[in-house]
C-alpha cells in the first residue's frame, strides 16, 4: 500500500513535487529488474523457503524505513531495496505454487493466486489510505512496514516446512 501514498510523500514530506514523485514510482521496479537480472545470472537453487520469508522481511523494514525517511536518495534506496525483495519474494512463491500444484489443478490454482495477489494489492492500497487518514501518512507507511515484518515471522512460525524447504521441485506432481 506505500505506493498509493507516494504523491503525499513526494509533496509533504520529500518535498520534491511531480519530478520526485515520478522517481518514487519508478524505483521500485529498478529493484524489481535489478532482481530479475540477478536471477539470470545467479538462479536461486537453495534454501528457496529462508530467502523467500527474508525477503519479505527486507520488503518490510524497507517500507518502514522508508515511512521515516526524509532524504530523497535515501528514499529511492529504500524503494528500490523494497522492489528486489518483492521480485524475489514473488520468484520464490510464483514458482513453488508452479511446481508444486498437480497438472489438473494448476490453471484453478493460478487463478485464484492472481485474485488474491491483485485484491491485496488494491486492499493493501485502500487500508493505507485510510490509516493515513487517520493517523498520517509516515505512521500508515511505517506500521504496514512492521505489520509486514510481523507477518513474516508469523509465517516462519506457523508454516515451519516453508522454511523448511530447500529447493524447487524440478517436476510438478501428479
Amino acid at each position: 500500500g506505500v505506493t498509493a501514498l507516494l504523491p503525499a510523500f513526494a509533496r509533504d514530506i520529500l518535498h520534491v513535487g511531480a519530478s520526485g514523485l515520478g522517481l518514487l514510482r519508478g524505483a521500485p521496479a529498478v529493484g524489481a529488474l535489478g532482481a530479475a537480472l540477478m536471477f539470470t545470472v545467479v538462479p536461486m537453487r537453495t534454501r528457496v523457503g529462508t530467502k523467500m520469508l527474508v525477503a519479505v522481511a527486507i520488503y518490510g523494514v524497507a517500507i518502514a524505513c522508508f515511512g521515516l525517511s526524509r532524504w530523497l536518495p535515501l528514499s529511492l534506496a529504500l524503494l528500490v531495496v523494497l522492489g528486489w525483495a518483492d521480485m524475489v519474494s514473488v520468484y520464490v512463491r510464483q514458482s513453488l505454487l508452479q511446481l508444486t500444484t498437480p497438472n489438473s489443478m494448476r490453471g484453478r490454482v493460478s487463478s485464484i493466486s492472481t485474485l488474491s495477489v491483485s485484491a491485496s494489492n488494491e486492499l493493501g492500497e485502500a487500508e493505507s489510505g485510510l490509516l493515513a487518514a487517520v493517523m498520517g501518512p509516515v505512521p500508515a507507511v511505517v506500521t504496514g512496514g512492521l505489520c509486514a515484518v510481523a507477518v513474516c515471522l508469523l509465517w516462519n512460525a506457523w508454516f515451519p516446512e516453508l522454511r523448511a524447504t530447500d529447493r524447487f521441485p524440478t517436476r510438478s506432481p501428479e
